[in-house]
């Protein structure tokens, strides 16, 4: 594989990681808007961590074995 498609591979990656984070957290504010149960409004928030610690865990992992 070639060091310019990994390079977009990791980009891809993060981005979709990004999108799911986003709308993530899209959905906590319109849970809170809308008085939703303290249950869904933490597994949005879950959903979102778990996003920002896949960036990081991705961009990491690219870097050690030169995806």
């Amino acid at each position: 594989m070639s060091a310019q498609h990994s390079g977009s591979n990791i980009k891809s990656v993060v981005t979709l990681i990004a999108l799911g984070s986003i709308c993530w957290l899209a959905a906590g504010v319109v849970a809170i808007a809308v008085g939703a149960e303290s249950k869904i409004i933490w597994t949005c928030v879950v959903g979102a961590v778990l996003g920002a610690i896949g960036i990081r865990y991705s961009i990491r992992r690219a870097r050690r074995s030169g995806i």
